[in-house]
């Protein structure tokens, strides 16, 4: 473990960056950043990594087991105000795994036995009393930094003899801190080097006399923060400010609803963001579903500062939960219909700032019953969690403190058991119902009700109670429609349609195709791929295989599209039940075991999912007998050895599916690919996510995007770790 340290602004982050890049090669299971900055909660540090590198089992006992055996590299990002946490875990994977490296930044030491400290300098800048020569003044790494961003501005800025003593005095007062020096560049724009220094040092000499105890290098950030923050004008500063609220970036209409008023009027909203940007406060980042802003956490944390001097912390905080429970109640009433793929984008997208709700809500007094709401109102769109741990978390957490006999704490016992029951937890759950019933008997609240009697039939499912499961579920059916409540009822729909299939009730097919057409009718796409894997099943019970295998197939391409870990295993045990039918028997033992891979990646046993279970028991009985154990158990190893992307693939029988240890050398792999394409695939090898790969070359996300596409297709790879690997076989070979 090596902990980069060092001042705000020195450049942990880029330079932490540049190591894991250039290492990349020694790190055959890949070198992964997990940025920090944006958690709001210790206690979801484990689900973090967990989600980033694709363990779905947010426990160190789960990613240690993950780990075991993978030479790969964690950047840990932003450590510092997850300090203690991050030190345990460290320390316990460490001290488990034997070929894991970690690369850490901070502004302090972890204090982690293994540690390693690498404090990171300022760059290079001119000595006091050294002559200065303007030839030689480009030697220095901030003044080439400055005058390289400088130029970004102002085309054809050099450093010269004209301006040299300038550049470098600047320089050496901004003591060579990266961001300060960045920051400073960008006032190019409007000012000369001359008059940005002039107004740079009658702030440090403000500062100097007001904040003695604030070291050098510190002071001068903060004094080139202040300038910039006194460059803005009044509202400029007041919606600085106002957006340090957000965690994690925050769209147009997300910063009218919480930051205007009170001195900022909404109409003014996106022409001062504009302004922003341009100062370079604010980042613009475009994706998929439009425009989002990003603040550097440097100044994310002024602002915040700002805000919290003024006393107006709190009111903007209840403004920014009341914008999280109203885009929490939105998504929920809203999420079965056309909308659906692109509610689930964005409430993944706004994960952080939901985070930072609930953990304001859990942290102020009396606030604990807006948690309560937002957490429970999130249940249409559990694939925004982490995984179903993190819902528990915040549900777990919000329940213990708001007690009270309300119809919230009702609605959030059904949501929380149902989250349990999805881990398999079914004993966990079953004290949370009978609450539920209890108090919504108590309430009159029907609703509650319906939720209580539709999840206790889940569970029933779950269990294998066959009969009962149908009784509740179809009485839960009755009220939920009665309610009006459309996605409710679609729900218990399609459970109730699961159960008749698995009872072989010759109600099975009906059931199965309204749950499809319903959802076909309403273009929601992920409850059409449920719908599709329901009736794909009831197909195979009736004797159409080839149906079955049609439809099952299509489920999975949705799935993979939703990032539904759960669904993709429902879908693979569904292929593997249909085909081995088909005396597919070898596939169907690679299918049971890639099924095996995803089922513990979230945390989840078939033991605990009793309709499946017994399903998943028949195949596997069925293949035993046919291929013989040795033959069985060395396919499904090699089907749980799978990736994610490989499983899908080969399920699809789109492109086959590669043993990652036994992807080629490929000293020829770059003479199918274009010049581009090289250069990106030379970055996928690096270990730069899309993202990374477009702001390296300048281009779009979605261009990147569509590169490594083009790349995967035309060498028959389904993930980039083949890309990585055959890449950095052909350099070792010497390939040019």
């Amino acid at each position: 473990m090596v902990t980069l340290t060092g001042v705000g602004g020195v450049g942990k982050t880029r330079l932490a960056l540049r190591v894991a890049a250039e290492m990349s090669r020694a790190f055959p299971d890949g070198a992964w950043l997990i940025d920090l900055a944006p958690l709001v909660a210790e206690e979801l540090l484990a689900e973090t990594i967990a989600d980033t590198i694709g363990c779905r089992q947010p426990s160190v006992a789960a990613l240690s087991e993950h780990l075991l055996n993978k030479r790969l590299l964690l950047v840990l990002d932003n450590c510092e105000h997850v300090l203690n946490e991050c030190a345990i875990l460290s320390g316990k994977l460490l001290a488990s795994t034997t070929e894991l490296h970690i690369l850490a930044t901070s502004r302090q030491s972890l204090q982690v036995p293994s540690e390693h400290l690498l404090e990171v300098p300022p760059l290079t800048v001119h000595g006091t009393g050294e002559a200065m020569v303007a030839t030689a003044d480009a030697r220095y790494e901030a003044v080439r930094l400055f005058e390289d961003r400088a130029a970004a501005v102002v085309p054809g800025f050099t450093v010269d003899a004209a301006n040299s003593a300038a550049v470098t005095q600047l320089c050496q007062r901004l003591d060579g801190i990266p961001l300060a020096i960045e920051l400073a560049a960008v006032r190019m724009r409007a000012l000369s080097v001359d008059q940005i220094l002039e107004r740079l040092n009658n702030r440090f000499r403000l500062l100097a006399t007001e904040r003695t105890v604030v070291a050098p290098r510190q002071k001068t950030l903060r004094a080139l923060v202040d300038w910039s923050h006194d460059l803005c004008s009044p509202e400029e500063q007041l919606l600085w400010e106002r957006l340090s609220v957000f965690s994690g970036g925050c769209d147009l209409e997300a910063v009218e609803e919480v930051c205007s008023g009170d001195g900022i009027a909404r109409e003014d909203v996106p022409s001062l963001l504009i302004e922003l940007v341009d100062k370079s406060i604010l980042v613009r980042r475009t994706q998929d579903s439009g425009v989002r802003f990003e603040m550097l956490e440097t100044l994310r944390q002024y602002g915040w500062e700002r805000l919290t001097d003024s006393r107006q912390e709190t009111a903007l905080r209840l403004r920014h939960r009341d914008w999280c429970r109203e885009l929490a109640a939105r998504a929920e009433a809203e999420w079965f219909g056309e909308n659906q793929m692109e509610w689930l984008v964005r409430i993944h997208q706004e994960q952080a700032n939901v985070r930072a709700a609930l953990e304001f809500c859990l942290s102020e007094p009396g606030q604990a019953w807006a948690a309560l709401e937002i957490a429970a109102a999130m249940w249409s769109h559990r694939l925004s969690w982490s995984s179903p741990s993190e819902g528990h978390h915040w549900l777990e957490r919000a329940l213990a403190q708001e007690t009270g006999p309300t119809a919230a704490r009702a609605k959030a016992l059904w949501v929380d058991a149902w989250l349990l029951l999805l881990q398999g937890d079914l004993s966990a759950a079953q004290p949370l119902l009978l609450e539920c019933r209890g108090l919504a008997e108590r309430l009159g609240d029907e609703a509650q009700l319906a939720g209580a009697l539709h999840i206790t039939g889940f569970a029933a499912l779950l269990a294998g109670d066959f009969t009962r499961s149908f009784t509740l579920l179809e009485e839960a059916l009755v009220r939920r429609r009665a309610l009006g409540h459309r996605g409710h009822s679609w729900v218990a729909l399609f459970q109730l349609s699961m159960v008749a299939v698995v009872m072989d009730d010759p109600r099975s097919t009906a059931l199965c195709q309204e749950v499809l057409e319903a959802s076909q009718r309403a273009n929601a796409a992920w409850s059409v791929s449920y719908a599709l894997w329901v009736t794909a099943l009831d197909r195979w019970r009736h004797n159409d295989p080839d149906t079955a295998v049609t439809m099952m197939r299509d489920a999975l391409r949705f799935k993979l599209r939703c990032n539904d870990h759960f669904g993709i295993a429902e879908g693979l045990e569904g292929l593997a039940w249909i085909i081995a039918d088909q005396h597919q028997d070898n596939r169907a033992a690679h299918l049971l075991g890639a099924a095996h891979m995803v089922w513990r990646s979230i945390g989840t046993s078939l033991s605990g999912l009793g309709h499946l279970a017994g399903l998943h028991g028949r195949c596997e009985a069925q293949l035993r007998g046919s291929l013989r154990n040795e033959a069985f158990t060395v396919a499904f190893t090699r089907g749980s050895q799978f990736t994610l992307d490989q499983a899908v693939a080969y399920a699809l029988e789109e492109k086959p599916a590669r043993d990652p240890a036994n992807s080629p050398p490929e000293s020829d792999v770059a003479s199918v690919l274009t010049r581009r394409e090289r250069e990106i695939a030379e970055l996928v090898a690096r270990g730069l996510s899309n993202k990374q790969i477009a702001e390296t070359l300048v281009i779009a996300q979605r261009t990147a995007e569509g590169h490594v596409e083009n790349i995967l297709r035309k060498l028959s790879f389904t993930s980039r770790s083949q890309v990585a690997k055959a890449w950095s076989s052909r350099q070792q070979a010497g390939a040019p």
